[in-house]
């Protein structure tokens, strides 16, 4: 697949919508086309974060280890998302671990590639970053959905 290819698919994905040119040209020297079969991981808790995932095709559960019980499953990733930033925030480390529930296509985006860009051209950098705070706001908002749901309460702190 080349470059002219890979970049329509970024196109195509939600993060990428308003990019600027320059900066998908910044972004493609970072990314390449990933496939994961049903029940292979695509990331492992506690191991390094050296790269983020813009969901294509199918779906990622995300799990979290607890003593005792295995794996919890905590969220559920699909088409138009995107799966990672610990390859952002030091010390690397994925925080859960993501395998796929259907079989997978994603753009892999290489983190150590991805910080030397941003730290060489801050404007980048700070795209990345606004994109990124997108994900993360999205994700503690389902988080506080589904703590709401699981015990039982209303939005202004009393129960149903």
């Amino acid at each position: 697949m080349g470059t002219e290819d890979l970049t329509q698919i970024l196109l195509q994905h939600p993060f990428i919508q308003g990019l600027g040119e320059d900066h998908l040209k910044t972004l493609i020297g970072c990314a390449k086309n990933v496939r994961f079969q049903e029940g292979e991981y695509v990331i492992r808790e506690g191991e390094a974060a050296s790269k983020f995932f813009l969901i294509r095709t199918g779906r990622v559960a995300l799990e979290v280890e607890v003593s005792g019980h295995g794996g919890l499953r905590i969220q559920t990733s699909g088409p138009g998302e995107v799966l990672g930033w610990s390859w952002l925030i030091a010390p690397y480390r994925w925080h859960y671990s993501g395998v796929a529930v259907a079989d997978t296509r994603a753009i892999s985006l290489d983190g150590e590639c991805l910080r030397k860009k941003c730290e060489a051209d801050s404007s980048f950098g700070y795209e990345m970053l606004k994109r990124l705070a997108e994900v993360m706001e999205r994700r503690v908002e389902a988080t506080r959905m589904q703590l709401i749901d699981m015990y039982g309460l209303t939005t202004t702190g009393g129960h149903k």
